[in-house]
């Protein structure tokens, strides 16, 4: 090192200590920030996301309470219509035996009427 660095570096040096020193003597002051949390900006798109997001949900309980009484209707129907099918087969096993030429004659024997050698013919056969 030269000379004139030794003595810049030695003057340097008590500056440097007295500037540390002074501020080590004055208290630091804490500088508060204050935090104002959820702006009045915030709340509004908070509120209004909250509102569609019910809105949205009403909807779709809605939509699903329809879908069940529509299939609950549906189900009704068809015990119906399945229902009305067993009746209808019944009554045409009915009408099969009502229809037996063997009914057909007993009950006319039995009211009186006599069939001389005739022969009995089914009405569906006659039509075709």
């Amino acid at each position: 090192m030269s000379l004139n660095e030794a003595r810049n570096y030695q003057s340097t040096m008590p500056q440097r200590s007295r500037h540390a020193e002074q501020e080590q003597q004055q208290p630091k002051k804490l500088v508060k920030v204050k935090s104002t949390g959820i702006t009045p900006g915030e709340k509004i798109l908070g509120g209004i996301f909250g509102v569609a997001v019910s809105i949205a949900l009403v909807f779709m309980i809605s939509y699903n309470a329809n879908i069940d009484s529509l299939n609950r209707d549906l189900q009704r129907l068809e015990r119906e219509v399945s229902e009305q099918q067993m009746i209808n087969e019944n009554l045409n096993h009915q009408v099969m035996d009502y229809s037996n030429p063997e009914r057909i004659l007993k009950i006319a024997k039995e009211n009186g009427l006599d069939i001389q050698n005739t022969q009995v013919k089914q009405a569906s056969q006659i039509a075709e």
